[in-house]
């Protein structure tokens, strides 16, 4: 500058320099308010991320628990079921074996009035009239029988309802993606809250 001063009477050099300091100062100025705004960003950002967090962990709990439902529901459905059919079993088998001792002692009885009839013919009047009474008691016992069939088929339809009902339930999961079944959705969900994320980093974070 003195140099210039000297030679040619003007001080443009230090105009220059400054210009150049000035310059540099707005720059200074300008990086520090961009920081301070990077760090408004990433502080709403981290919130935002903070508020995701912390939505997805109660959206997992309430997955939770209707999942725990599900099971619970499944469990005691599958022991109503058991213990019907085993009550079914048991009604089966007593009828079974009852019908096999009523008829051997009706059978016995029979035989027994058959050979007492040939033995005394002045009998035979009163053995057919006890006969008649008798047949009514089978036909009686028969009938009873077959209503304890018809339960028992009533009761088989009720237990297959019951399965069907439980494989449209266990189908309607299936379909809707709840219980065991959820896998597949979770994963759609996480990857659809990752674009969420992506999305809101790049429009300055803009709150949910």
């Amino acid at each position: 500058m003195l140099k210039e001063l000297e030679t040619t009477g003007s001080f443009q050099t230090l105009q220059h320099a400054v210009v150049l300091e000035k310059e540099k100062k707005t720059n200074f100025y300008n990086t520090i308010d961009r920081e301070q705004e990077g760090r408004k960003k990433i502080k709403a950002l981290q919130k935002q991320l903070h508020d995701v967090r912390q939505e997805k962990k109660v959206e997992l709990q309430k997955v939770k628990e209707k999942m725990d439902e599900e099971i619970r529901v499944h469990v005691e459905i599958e022991n109503f079921l058991r213990q019907h059919q085993q009550e079914l079993e048991e009604k089966l088998e007593y009828w079974m074996e009852k019908y096999d001792k009523d008829t051997e002692e009706k059978q016995a009885e029979l035989n027994a009035l058959k050979t007492a009839r040939v033995n005394d013919l002045t009998l035979l009047q009163d053995l057919a009239k006890q006969y008649e009474e008798y047949e009514k008691v089978i036909i009686e016992d028969r009938l009873e029988k077959e209503k304890a069939q018809e339960q028992k088929k009533q009761e088989q339809v009720e237990l297959s309802s019951a399965i069907k009902i439980q494989a449209w339930w266990k189908g309607t999961m299936v379909r809707k993606g709840l219980g065991p079944y959820k896998k597949s959705k979770s994963k759609k969900g996480k990857e659809k809250g990752k674009k969420g994320k992506k999305g809101k980093g790049k429009k300055g974070g803009k709150k949910k």
